[in-house]
């Protein structure tokens, strides 16, 4: 028994905004900075009290059109978000309520930017045991308030939004391998080291990193298990039609292209015009290549993220 993906979708909170927009808001930044570094032009910034269920159930429902269900034929609705309305109840239950599906199970994933990889690869372990039929996986960010706007060199990365998939047990290949790992040793380079307590926040509540350390991370760490998944399923990277990666610095993802040999045509970037979306990046990639017609039924597609933990993951799928 395989896990088949069957419906994709995604959403994006109002307009987008430019690099010029910012600079506009006082950001001590400007257009050429920001695009000579990281290839973002612009992102979408969820209004103030939007929250991260909104964003998720909007992109649920379309994933779910796609795949012809109805919400009430879910029996698993995992999210991944670093960004959740609240400490509890999860933002998978939350989405749960608004959906209208009631009883089937329902709980978040933590792992940032890797948070689609490993929700993906949970759910498809629930469907491959038998112990499930259908699972509702949603990667919802809004990063937008756990940045800093002081500090240029981190709030111009990051954008708002959505991505869910829709799996399904299937006879026919689906999802073909995975990988999940991680590192707590590196959980210094990127992360937001403040909490609640008494009431009271304590720590800093802002995203904080060490670009280039991140940068030397990733790149390694994201070729290795590309690799490390493709040869699971007995396949080259060379093989691969589609390669989605997080999308987080076209520089990390024009790098993992090179060093897996797969030229930058097969490879969907998406970073140039929503930003770092963490958890969401990869649904959000995979929505917008399937609606558009570059990825097609039979098509190898690998998905990869890297994040704060720090922790990485893959996923190879046959669409």
């Amino acid at each position: 028994m395989y896990a088949r993906v069957i419906g994709t979708g995604s959403y994006l909170p109002g307009n987008p905004v430019s690099n010029i927009d910012l600079a506009a808001r006082g950001i001590d930044t400007n257009d050429d900075w920001i695009v000579t570094r990281t290839g973002i032009r612009s992102r979408h910034l969820a209004e103030p009290g939007t929250s991260s269920s909104e964003l998720g159930t909007i992109a649920a429902q379309r994933a779910l059109e796609m795949a012809g269900l109805a919400a009430s034929e879910i029996d698993l609705i995992i999210v991944a978000t670093s960004t959740p309305d609240f400490i509890f109840p999860s933002t998978a239950c939350l989405i749960q309520g608004r959906l209208g599906n009631k009883g089937a199970a329902a709980f978040d994933v933590q792992a940032v930017c890797s948070g689609f990889a490993y929700a993906l690869a949970i759910a498809e372990k629930f469907i491959r045991s038998g112990s499930h039929k259908r699972a509702l996986v949603i990667g919802a960010e809004v990063f937008s308030r756990i940045l800093d706007w002081n500090d240029r060199g981190t709030c111009v990365l990051f954008g708002d939004g959505a991505g869910a998939v829709v799996l399904e047990a299937s006879d026919s290949p689906g999802i073909l391998a995975t990988a999940l790992h991680a590192d707590g040793s590196q959980n210094g380079i990127l992360n937001v080291p403040g909490q609640i307590c008494g009431g009271q926040v304590t720590g800093d509540p802002f995203l904080r990193m060490d670009g280039q350390a991140v940068f030397k991370f990733a790149v390694r760490v994201l070729a290795e298990v590309a690799e490390e998944v493709c040869g699971s399923a007995n396949m080259a990277t060379s093989d691969v039609d589609w390669l989605i990666p997080h999308q987080a610095n076209i520089r990390i993802i024009e790098a993992t292209g090179k060093k897996l040999g797969i030229d930058r045509s097969r490879v969907i970037v998406t970073v140039d015009r929503h930003g770092n979306t963490s958890a969401a990046s990869v649904p959000l990639a995979l929505d917008e290549a399937v609606r558009s017609g570059n990825v097609q039924r039979g098509q190898k597609v690998l998905l990869e993220g890297v994040g704060g933990g720090f922790t990485w993951g893959a996923v190879l799928l046959q669409f």
